[in-house]
């Protein structure tokens, strides 16, 4: 599968707290009004400045702090499309494909905010449409691919009944 869309950058050790600000765990509740507040204190209106299908581009250990399954769970809901970075706090990656969202490890220097970007899932690329690069990246497990496809871990296990390896 190919998905097409624009960078927002950030740089290394972005934690679940400057995804979504600790403050506002009191909305946990109400999903589409927490989603409002999503990275507020890195980069105010952020959410007005996505569109759907948009890239996050991270730097090293995206996702570090603490384990809120609601940083993962905003970020999709506000239409991201994918998490790029070159490398995730463990329990981000694993929330995130488990919400369904798409992360994906890769170099990510040459990546600036603005660019508009192919991932193809299929051949394990990142095409940068400013640079003409493409980026490589490790594809992801079949196993990984099948919760993803089927809108997350919840959705995959209703749907097969037991979790398909």
């Amino acid at each position: 599968m190919k998905l097409i869309g624009y960078s927002h950058k950030f740089g290394d050790n972005v934690s679940t707290d400057l995804i979504i600000p600790g403050r506002f765990f009191h909305l946990r509740s109400n999903l589409n009004e927490l989603k409002l507040h999503l990275f507020e204190d890195v980069y105010p209106n952020f959410i007005e400045k996505i569109n759907e299908g948009d890239f996050i581009v991270g730097g090293k250990n995206f996702g570090c702090g603490s384990s809120r399954e609601h940083a993962p769970t905003i970020i999709k809901l506000a239409g991201i499309k994918a998490v790029l970075a070159k490398s995730f706090a463990r329990i981000f990656f694993r929330n995130a494909i488990n919400l369904g969202l798409l992360a994906i490890e890769a170099d990510t220097d040459d990546i600036e905010s603005g660019d508009k970007l192919i991932i193809d899932d299929e051949e394990g690329y990142i095409e940068n449409e400013r640079t003409g690069k493409k980026i490589g990246f490790t594809l992801l497990s079949p196993s990984i691919k099948k919760i993803l496809l089927d809108g997350g871990l919840v959705e995959h296990i209703k749907k097969h009944k037991r979790i398909i390896l």
